[in-house]
């Protein structure tokens, strides 16, 4: 009773900042270019980043100069200000300064500068100035309410439908906030199944997102594997929902005989890997299996020769050739004023909620 209440208050106050906001367009930072939302309404586990990864691509495949903001949550080294991860042309900051997701991003992403820092407005005033960028990704935007967006995406499960804002549940604002969103990218395995999700959410345009798991590469090297049909794997996964990734090698065809489980964003250490090995071999595992995203921080340590790989995940929107016209329509048609001449590091004048 007390959890349903504190995530009634804690809900309350969400719709409230959001309705602050709302109220005054002065309220928010606007960028010289487009921004491009994706977001979520729950904590982790949405599958944001390959998202963002995705349409990062397509933008950029279709004439744009992108960059992605993103916050680079759990980093050991987080400095002031902005760090630039990858400049388009190449890396330029380690796991410690950039975080795990924005390292996997700029290594995905030729061509397209990828920033951290809290202040993704400063982090956007940069990438326009010093990269001449057309047009931003804001990772996990959703929440982000100080930054204008032009395009606000919000991805959403069908779980979502029964969970409370915290700490009651999983959920950092309202149900009814959905409809705020431009579209909604639905985790569904038909397209009917996503429109009734956005019909419950009052989100009218939805899009569905779809997941294949592609060839494991093998950590240490990089080099694909043939890992067979009905093979015994051991899974490990250091993200907020596990259980998916588990349940994503089984339909596979992989048979997982044994699993491990950290908390999102967990720094590996040598002693892990000497356990996940360990266990592998007890259970006639052939070969450890992670996320792509886990494999950024088990790289860090000493694989040798142990059989441990990564199996990147594939996402794709559907209709595809509808959402991409949708979304370069969208961005194509926003009218921006010409950068300001303040420098990048000016802090903002007004007191955010």
């Amino acid at each position: 009773m007390i959890l349903q209440t504190l995530g009634s208050v804690y809900g309350a106050a969400a719709s409230w900042r959001r309705r602050w906001y709302d109220g005054a367009p002065g309220r928010r930072h606007h960028l010289a270019r487009p921004v491009v939302s994706v977001g979520n309404l729950r904590v982790g586990g949405s599958g944001k980043t390959p998202i963002v990864e995705y349409i990062a691509r397509l933008l950029r495949d279709h004439g744009h100069v992108p960059a992605v903001l993103t916050r680079g949550y759990a980093r050991r080294d987080e400095a002031d200000g902005v760090t630039v991860v990858s400049d388009g042309h190449a890396v330029l900051a380690d796991l410690a300064r950039a975080g795990d997701e924005p390292l996997m991003l700029a290594r995905a992403l030729p061509g397209v500068p990828v920033l951290v820092g809290a202040n993704r407005y400063l982090s956007g005033l940069l990438a326009e100035r010093q990269f001449g960028v057309t047009v931003h990704v804001l990772d996990d935007g959703f929440q982000h309410l100080e930054l204008a967006r032009d395009v606000d995406l919000v991805l959403v499960d069908e779980v979502d439908l029964a969970d409370r804002p915290m700490p009651a549940g999983r959920l950092r604002e309202p149900l009814a906030n959905a409809s705020a969103a431009d579209a909604a990218l639905v985790n569904a395995g038909y397209t009917t199944a996503a429109e009734r999700i956005g019909r419950a959410l009052g989100v009218p345009t939805v899009f569905r997102v779809t997941r294949v798991l592609c060839a494991p590469r093998v950590i240490a090297t990089g080099d694909t594997v043939v890992v067979p049909s009905g093979a015994r794997v051991f899974a490990v996964a250091g993200i907020a929902r596990p259980d998916r990734f588990f349940s994503d090698l089984t339909a596979v065809g992989w048979q997982v005989v044994g699993d491990a489980t950290f908390r999102d964003h967990y720094r590996f250490r040598q002693r892990d890997v000497n356990r996940v090995v360990a266990a592998a071999a007890s259970l006639s595992a052939s070969i450890v299996l992670t996320t792509e995203k886990d494999a950024v921080r088990l790289a860090a340590c000493d694989l040798g020769t142990s059989p441990i790989a990564s199996v990147p995940l594939a996402v794709g929107v559907e209709p595809a050739d509808e959402f991409r016209d949708w979304l370069l329509e969208r961005v194509g048609r926003t009218t921006h004023v010409t950068p300001r001449t303040s420098h990048p590091a000016s802090r903002p004048s007004h007191q955010d909620p």
